[in-house]
């Protein structure tokens, strides 16, 4: 059997979280994933850091612009869609609730190894994000 390229590992971690399938992580994220974006380490950061994210902006969807795989490396061009109910990420700490619709755009990089991934980068647009918040 032909063993899934990286593209295909991040597309169904993606499919599955918005799905609302908690065991994705679980089983395409390794436990000590690096993730050098700052931020909590391993599989159980990165679930803190979604669940931070829903929380703030949930319930979120993703729109997937860009996957664009390079052997084990996946570059990820996104927008998350949500509403701004909470402020409790750092990002957040001293904007007041809005209620506002919000649209905040990223790029990922993941690095996959043995079908799950094991690295992760990001680029996100705070800026537009906090005037979305505060308009």
């Amino acid at each position: 059997m032909k063993e899934r390229s990286a593209a295909d590992v991040v597309a169904e971690m993606v499919r599955r979280q918005q799905a609302g399938d908690d065991a994705s992580l679980d089983e395409l994220v390794a436990d000590d994933m690096v993730n050098h974006a700052a931020g909590p380490q391993g599989r159980d950061g990165l679930r803190l850091i979604l669940g931070i994210i829903d929380h703030d902006l949930g319930p979120v969807t993703v729109e997937q612009h860009h996957l664009i795989g390079d052997g084990d490396l996946v570059a990820q061009h996104l927008t998350l869609h949500g509403t701004h109910r909470a402020s409790t990420m750092p990002l957040l700490s001293d904007a007041p609730v809005s209620g506002n619709r919000v649209a905040w755009r990223f790029i990922h990089i993941w690095r996959v190894a043995h079908g799950v991934i094991v690295e992760h980068w990001a680029c996100r647009d705070d800026m537009e994000l906090l005037a979305q918040v505060r308009a």
